[in-house]
């Protein structure tokens, strides 16, 4: 009741609003289907359970296998390898030269394996199982001499320790324990009498220890590509998995001939270098036979020599234009065979 003005009074409407009120919920009417479309929908919901557990099952049942194969139809991230490609081996020491350059010799003495090659073109004049393995003694020291002049200064002085002299074979012989000899006046007793006490040396300055050294050797053969050539020691005295074969031996000592501080050492027929004995002085002389003997215009390169791998020799000679290089492995006789072979190159060079 309200009290209006002039003393009457009037009933308050009550209604009930009809208005949406905020959390309230409001009934729909429900159509005619809406029963049919729910049992539709709970029918479709049970068959796709039932299809995902029939697929469990399936695989279950199937094992590893079909897990594997799953696994195979799935997007894979391609994973690049951590290694870099072997390098390619260059034609160096394998290609054969033009058939008009090529000679024909036969050999009285035996000979395991030899090739006469173009020092400048790498190109073979004449071979015999170019890429038979075998072992090859001194000749390692090419080797040994290249990884030297990479790895450190020609200037720099070695220390010799008592793992410098404790070795067999052919050697410098005069290495003063305890005391510093220049480098290079090492690499000359390295590379012309042979010496096994510089190999060790040298090795030694560079790696710390002769098998560290070793590794550097390795990799520098798998660097250049060279397939027949493996080290297991820096000096050649150990025959056992240390090998090579022709081809790689021509494409080694034109890596020493083309090196500046290599070149001049191995075309030397013989040296005095600085040392610290007395007199301050070391006179030594190569022993590859074709510098000794004073072949023609010889300049190089190394000898070596075991049981197992008999006699060795890598030589190069120049006359003119022409530069031509041999190597013998497990030769009957290292001088004449190359002075055979060479002497064929260069006839064949003048009457073209």
């Amino acid at each position: 009741m309200s009290v209006l003005s002039g003393g009457r009074t009037r009933r308050r409407s009550r209604r009930r609003s009809r208005r949406y009120r905020p959390g309230s919920a409001r009934r729909r009417p429900r159509g005619p289907g809406s029963a049919g479309r729910r049992a539709a929908l709970t029918v479709g919901m049970l068959a796709l359970t039932a299809g995902v557990l029939l697929v469990l099952l399936v695989a279950t049942a199937a094992g590893p296998a079909t897990v594997a194969a799953t696994r195979a139809t799935r997007p894979t991230t391609v994973r690049h390898s951590v290694h870099p490609p072997a390098p390619v081996r260059g034609s160096y020491g394998i290609a054969l030269a033009p058939a008009s350059e090529r000679v024909s010799v036969k050999l009285k003495l035996p000979l395991k394996s030899g090739i006469l090659f173009d020092v400048n073109s790498g190109r073979v004049l004449w071979e015999r199982k170019p890429t038979q393995v075998v072992p090859i003694a001194s000749l390692t020291k090419m080797m040994t001499a290249l990884v030297v002049v990479a790895h450190a200064r020609p200037s720099a002085k070695v220390l010799i320790t008592k793992d410098a002299l404790d070795y067999t074979g052919s050697g410098v012989g005069l290495l003063p324990k305890g005391k510093h000899v220049p480098l290079v006046a090492l690499l000359y007793g390295l590379l012309l009498p042979s010496g096994n006490d510089a190999a060790i040396a040298l090795a030694d300055h560079v790696a710390g220890t002769q098998s560290n050294f070793i590794k550097l050797m390795n990799a520098k053969a798998h660097a250049l590509g060279l397939g027949c050539t493996h080290y297991t020691t820096v000096s050649g005295i150990v025959d056992q998995g240390n090998h090579s074969c022709a081809s790689d031996l021509a494409l080694i000592a034109h890596e020493v001939l083309e090196q500046p501080v290599l070149g001049p050492i191995v075309g030397s027929r013989s040296a005095i270098v600085p040392f610290p004995i007395k007199g301050g002085k070391l006179f030594l002389y190569n022993n590859n036979p074709l510098l000794a003997l004073r072949y023609p215009g010889a300049d190089g390169v190394k000898t070596g020599f075991t049981d197992a791998a008999g006699e060795c020799l890598v030589a190069t000679a120049r006359r003119g234009h022409r530069w031509l290089g041999v190597v013998l492995l497990h030769s009957g006789n290292w001088y004449a065979q190359a002075v055979q072979l060479l002497n064929a190159g260069f006839g064949k060079s003048a009457a073209g």
